[in-house]
């Protein structure tokens, strides 16, 4: 007990205002410090910094993508869009094993059993492999039967089928990519991921214009050149985390004496990603259920619903930085036998998470159409988009303690409860009580509006509440 008095303590040491600017300095460049041990404040500073980075740069490029792709017609972006549908899946269970990635490695890492954290990595790098092999199949042989599948008007299936091709067909880049940057996260090298996804993004950003529209004797590829692009720079960001990974991050390193098939901890892996992929697929499929009542109320609530929901991911990139970081720290105290500190992680980091938040919900509110008029000139769009960043915007408060109490659980490697809580709250209460007040009542676009304000509200709440009582101290990966 005494090592955890004195870290709790320790915690409430202040960061002077003159090493600020040196800790950020210290996060983007990496740094081999002890998580478990340094200042509570400076741990969450230098694992934050770069995991917010990390998903700025993420949602950057997606709007890159889909500018340049844009450009070729509704029938080009309405690939991309369908194409996604089957990637979603893809991404659901890339982000489930990534959450046990994340929670097992930084358990080991906390440990001090850093060989053992290599092979846990090893093994998620198999798993990743295994995972793609049936979209690599479907994406080769049946891409335009599968755009056919969704829809698709006749210029995707038989022009943008390469598209399908390529973003299925090698698919295994996206799921390693996210894989072993989730190692990387884990055992405390979060510089290392946000560097691999700026070279990844990057190259991708730059190849995007060249591939898509040709350039001197580089050749026009349409479509496909951004399916190309994103497969060649994801690769080579693949590459430079093999790389890493074997000349060894500041946390963690792998020897070719631990590649061969561990069983026992593939097993583990896979049982602990289990809730994570849950977590994931929920989410998934209760935002198409709720896009299919907003399409029984008519396009321009769907549209306005769309444009709101991106405005929304990215203003929250920083919030889930923040969230990552405590999946970490949280992970690795527990590793070092310390659930005080790492219970005191969450509520610092929450607090700050409540507080950008919190002033990210009043620009909502009093600039939520001025925001929509960015993206289209449609006035009814804005204000169905307005309205619901709006609304939204009430539940802010504590949806900032929602996204730290989940991510404390995934960290602690109990992926079950968050799961049960989204198949009640999403499954069982949003879309019935969304469905209810928006056909029934007959509110309209509103009543989903209020029903995932409600649903949301709530889950936060109740899973802070659950937090609050320490089980979750006690999961074993």
């Amino acid at each position: 007990m005494e090592v955890q008095n004195d870290s709790v303590v320790s915690d409430e040491v202040n960061i002077p205002a003159g090493s600020i600017w040196k800790n950020i300095n210290d996060a983007i460049k990496g740094t081999d410090a002890d998580y478990t041990k340094i200042d509570l404040k400076k741990a969450i500073l230098l694992l934050a910094v770069p995991m917010i980075l990390e998903l700025v740069m993420e949602s950057t490029f997606a709007v890159v993508d889909i500018y340049f792709v844009g450009q070729l017609g509704a029938s080009a972006v309405a690939t991309v869009g369908l194409t996604e549908t089957y990637l979603f899946l893809l991404y659901s269970i890339a982000m489930g094993l990534s959450t046990a990635v994340t929670a097992i490695i930084a358990r080991r890492v906390g440990e001090k059993q850093k060989e053992d954290a290599g092979k846990s990595a090893i093994q998620s790098i198999f798993l990743a492999v295994l995972i793609s092999l049936p979209f690599t199949i479907g994406g080769i042989f049946f891409s335009q039967e599968l755009l056919g599948l969704m829809g698709a008007d006749q210029w995707s299936i038989d022009y943008g089928y390469g598209y399908t091709q390529w973003m299925l067909g090698a698919n295994v880049v996206i799921v390693l990519l996210f894989v072993i940057n989730a190692v990387f996260r884990g055992a405390g090298d979060a510089a290392i991921a946000m560097r691999v996804l700026w070279i990844a993004n990057g190259i991708n950003m730059v190849l995007d214009p060249l591939l898509i529209f040709g350039w001197g004797p580089v050749p026009s590829l349409g479509i496909d050149g951004a399916a190309i692009a994103t497969t060649i720079g994801r690769a080579i960001g693949v590459g430079v985390q093999f790389w890493l990974l074997i000349k060894g991050g500041k946390h963690i390193k792998i020897t070719m004496e631990q590649v061969y098939w561990n069983s026992k901890i593939v097993v583990n892996l896979i049982k602990t990603s289990l809730g994570g992929i849950g977590q994931m697929i929920v989410s998934m499929t209760s935002w198409i259920f709720l896009m299919r009542i907003m399409a029984d109320i008519g396009s321009e609530a769907v549209a306005g619903s769309t444009i709101a929901l991106r405005i929304m991911l990215f203003t929250m990139m920083p919030a889930w930085g923040l969230s990552n970081a405590a999946a970490t720290l949280v992970g690795q105290n527990l590793g070092a036998n310390n659930p005080d500190r790492a219970e005191s992680t969450v509520w610092k980091i929450g607090f700050y998470n409540m507080i950008f938040l919190v002033s990210v919900s009043f620009v909502y509110y009093f600039y939520n159409e001025n925001l929509m008029a960015l993206f289209t000139d449609n006035e009814t769009v804005i204000m169905i988009g307005g309205e619901w960043l709006r609304i939204l915007s009430y539940s802010y408060f504590v949806y900032g303690w929602w996204m730290v109490s989940v991510q404390a659980f995934n960290g602690s490697g109990d992926t079950k409860t968050p799961t049960l809580l989204n198949i009640v709250f999403f499954w069982m209460i949003q879309i019935p009580l969304s469905y209810w007040l928006a056909i029934e009542l007959d509110w309209k676009h509103s009543g989903v509006f209020w029903g995932v304000f409600f649903s949301e509200t709530a889950v936060g709440l109740f899973t802070l509440w659950l937090f609050k009582k320490g089980k979750w101290k006690t999961t074993q990966v």
